[in-house]
């Protein structure tokens, strides 16, 4: 199996601790009869950590999909290498490291760190742009 399917399984587990991280918090906050109700009602606004949490997440989201047409389409498009696999780990890593450092609000380093994980992705993405 490529090791671009592999981080992809991690990256849903990633997903999943994504998820689990932000709704445990918005639970603990609200409570769990807001978690398990409909969740009409209007709330007090998150405490900043839950708020930071579910930012984490969306943007999590927001490149999680194009890093699965890189991996995916370098598995498909028969294009992995090193390099691919390379830059999977590296959006991957940085991906890790990302949701920490926004929980703790770290400002610059969490910027540098989303920076990595672009470049990551351009990386492996590459061998589908070249002819």
């Amino acid at each position: 199996m490529p090791v671009e399917i592999t981080i992809l399984a991690w990256s849903m587990i990633l997903l999943l601790v994504h998820i689990f991280a932000a709704a445990h918090v918005k639970t603990k906050q609200y409570g769990p009869k807001w978690n398990m109700g409909a969740r009409d009602e209007k709330l007090p606004p998150l405490h900043p950590l839950a708020g930071r949490l579910i930012r984490a997440e969306a943007n999590f989201k927001e490149t999680l999909p194009i890093a699965i047409v890189a991996l995916i389409g370098v598995v498909v498009a028969d294009k992995t290498s090193e390099w691919t696999a390379m830059g999977g780990w590296i959006w991957l890593g940085a991906r890790v490291v990302y949701l920490p450092l926004y929980a703790a609000g770290v400002p610059v380093v969490r910027t540098i760190i989303f920076l990595a994980s672009l470049i990551g992705i351009l990386i492996a993405l590459w061998p589908l742009l070249t002819f």
